[in-house]
C-alpha cells in the first residue's frame, strides 16, 4: 500500500507562485517516474510535469519555462515549483508516481489526494 500526500495549493494572483510537495509512503521498494497532473473544471486530467529516478523531465507545454519539477529520491518526495502563474493554471493539482512495492513483481500507478491551486486575475 503506497500512500501520496500533496501538500502547498492554494490561492494566488496572477503573476505569482506556489511550490506543491508530495511526499510518498507505505511499502515502497523503487519509484521509477514522479510527476504532477492537473483537471480544471469541465476538462480532462492533464500531464504538467514528470521526472524519472534518474533525473530526466518533461514539461507540458503550456507550463515550460515557468514550472520547474524535482525529487529527493532519499526522501522519495516530489516538488513542483510554479512560477508566473496564470488565471488557466487554475486547477486540482494531483500527485502521481509510477511506484514498485515491496513483494510486487510489477510497478502501479499511485495517485494522491489532489491539491487546489487557484490563480486569480
Amino acid at each position: 500500500q503506497v500512500q501520496l500526500v500533496e501538500s502547498g495549493g492554494g490561492l494566488v494572483q496572477a503573476g505569482g507562485s506556489l511550490r506543491l510537495s508530495c511526499a510518498a509512503s507505505g511499502s515502497i521498494f523503487s519509484i521509477n517516474a514522479m510527476g504532477w497532473y492537473r483537471q480544471a473544471p469541465g476538462k480532462q486530467r492533464e500531464l504538467v510535469a514528470v521526472v524519472t529516478n534518474s533525473g530526466s523531465t518533461n514539461y507540458a507545454d503550456s507550463v515550460k519555462g515557468r514550472f520547474t519539477i524535482s525529487r529527493d529520491n532519499a526522501k522519495n518526495t516530489v516538488y513542483l515549483q510554479m512560477n508566473s502563474l496564470k488565471p488557466e493554471d487554475t486547477a486540482v493539482y494531483y500527485c502521481y508516481a509510477h511506484v514498485l512495492s515491496k513483494g510486487s513483481s510489477w510497478s502501479e500507478d499511485s495517485w494522491g489526494q489532489g491539491t487546489q491551486v487557484t490563480v486569480s486575475s
